[in-house]
């Protein structure tokens, strides 16, 4: 009955969200390089603030703040997210299709069902004691501002007041409250995080954000969830209009456990291993399946949480540690001793075959083919993900590889590139570094053989600032990598690419070096480099819509 009439005033109310805003900045523009303008850096500079959709993560795990439901309603039906330089939070791609109109309906169905079995739980007032429309409108009140994420004005408070008088009416006192929180749940107030900008602005070009906005900005950053209670309290006091305060609360949200998986997720987007499980022929991987791939995106999860909170902190230490996390299965796969049941463990490594993020199975599987390994995939992975330097796209009508089972070892197939003269622009800065992979087959197994003959894991890695040499095997390669500035830069830049939601511009050239400078006197400590985000210009001000 009254489920179709709160998904009706949803479907308004989602339409008209996605009906376009983005404050400062045209979402269809090309994105610029930053650096190619001079700015003064003495002065502010706000960057573009796009209206930004909550992402599946982080509609996921906001629900579970809000509501304290962690049913995988997220995970199971709802389309995935469309991603931009490799993240799923890029306000450009975040819209809403008919398929996910749809999913949030039946989403905020069963979740208000849900929560409405303990009303007393969910108002936070009895309404026994209190009366029902009192009480109604305290939660109206007080639950709308956690879930909007700022305080309701009263014509929002009298609207929500006045569908639940109707239904009330019509279908009694829980309906009605289930109802309107169906209504709340597909308002774009919840499903989107809106930065107006506060009032009384001095600058004609810029906008300083509002403490609510900031708070979310802050949450969803480092929690990829709401702002809890201590941070909303800030934003009533109007205790976050420093950046001192913000790094205060910074600090103190980087502590809690919520950011460890938040920072993690955050990881695992920047390697582009969290996607859908690699799909590998089974003739030639057997040992191959879900468990394992599951196993792998857990071992990276658990190191980089480890290295992150618990061990050094740093940038050169998640590419160049002798340890990992693992449990009996993937140990046995990898062919390390120790762990003897499920529970994932640290495990030293040979730091002469592994080491760091760059042999782990995540990676390695991720950037091969179904049948084989590829210097090619390797090799971009670290052209793009840790120099920042990607390859052209491909000419058309390239040539196709020959066949794994054309003879051959892969290195011998994939040099032909190197002797074509349309791949060979593009492939000779990208197949001398993956080659270096080689020691590794299709699936992230050490290997010494390749269809017969010795592996050759010699790679070379040119045009870069302060990288350029030969090596042999990824850990050359990842003790090179992790001494450079150059992936600094990059990682510093896919922070900012991530927290902001949007490619970087011209005007953000200032933050960006701002980022550079800290995150190399910090020695690459990635949890300062989150707090120094959020203290610079971009993150707290936003350019003033013309």
């Amino acid at each position: 009955m009254g489920m179709r009439v709160s998904s009706t005033l949803g479907a308004a109310l989602v339409v008209a969200g996605i009906a376009g805003c983005y404050l400062g900045g045209n979402p269809s523009d090309p994105p610029t390089s930053s650096g190619s303008t001079t700015l003064d850096c003495t002065k502010r500079h706000g960057g573009d603030a796009p209206m930004r959709r909550l992402s599946l993560r982080e509609y996921r795990n906001t629900i579970r703040d809000l509501l304290g439901d962690t049913t995988t309603l997220a995970q199971t039906s709802f389309p995935a997210d469309a991603r931009v330089n490799g993240f799923d939070d890029n306000a450009t791609v975040l819209t809403v299709s008919g398929p996910l109109q749809q999913a949030y309906f039946a989403a905020a169905e069963s979740l208000a069902q849900n929560a409405v079995v303990n009303m007393t739980q969910l108002l936070g007032c009895d309404p026994n004691a209190q009366g029902n429309d009192a009480c109604a409108r305290s939660f109206f009140t007080n639950f709308g501002k956690r879930a909007y994420r700022r305080p309701l004005a009263q014509s929002e408070v009298d609207a929500l007041f006045a569908q639940y008088q109707a239904a009330n009416a019509q279908w009694g006192f829980s309906d009605a409250v289930r109802l309107v929180l169906e209504r709340i749940l597909v308002s774009p107030n919840f499903l989107y995080r809106v930065e107006l900008g506060a009032s009384g602005a001095t600058d004609p070009n810029l906008v300083p954000l509002g403490a609510y906005e900031r708070a979310s900005r802050l949450s969803y950053l480092l929690w990829s969830s709401m702002p809890d209670d201590v941070l909303m309290a800030a934003a009533d006091a109007d205790q976050l209009g420093t950046p001192d305060q913000i790094a205060a609360q910074a600090v103190r949200m980087l502590a809690d456990p919520k950011a460890r998986s938040a920072v993690a997720a955050f990881h695992l987007e920047w390697l582009g291993v969290d996607g859908p499980t690699p799909q590998k022929v089974a003739s030639i991987y057997p040992e191959w399946n879900d468990g394992i791939a599951a196993a792998m995106i857990q071992e990276t999860n658990l190191y980089v949480q480890h290295v992150v909170f618990d061990a050094e902190g740093t940038l050169s230490a998640l590419l160049s540690s002798p340890y990992t996390f693992a449990n009996a299965e993937l140990a046995s796969f990898y062919g390390l001793s120790g762990p003897t049941s499920s529970a994932f463990e640290k495990v030293a490594v040979d730091p002469t075959e592994r080491l760091g993020l760059l042999t782990q199975g995540s990676v390695l599987a991720n950037y091969a083919k179904p049948d084989e390994s590829s210097p090619i995939h390797r090799g971009k992975f670290v052209r793009v993900s840790l120099l920042c330097t990607p390859p052209p796209s491909p000419p058309p009508n390239v040539p196709p590889l020959p066949a794994v089972d054309s003879g051959g070892t892969t290195r011998e197939r994939f040099a032909e590139h190197s002797q074509n003269p349309v791949c060979a622009a593009c492939h000779s800065l990208m197949d001398p570094v993956g080659f270096g992979f080689e020691s590794f087959d299709g699936i992230g197994r050490w290997r010494t053989m390749d269809q017969g003959a010795p592996v050759d894991a010699s790679g070379d890695l040119e045009q870069t600032d302060d990288s350029n040499g030969t090596f042999v095997g990824v850990p050359q390669l990842a003790t090179r990598l992790a001494a450079s500035a150059q992936v600094q830069r990059c990682f510093a830049l896919e922070l900012f690419r991530y927290g902001q939601g949007r490619t970087e511009t011209d005007d953000d050239a200032c933050t960006l070096q701002e980022l550079d400078d800290a995150f190399a006197a910090s020695g690459g400590d990635i949890r300062s480099l989150f707090v120094t985000l959020t203290k610079t210009d971009t993150f707290l001000y936003r350019k003033a819509t013309p």
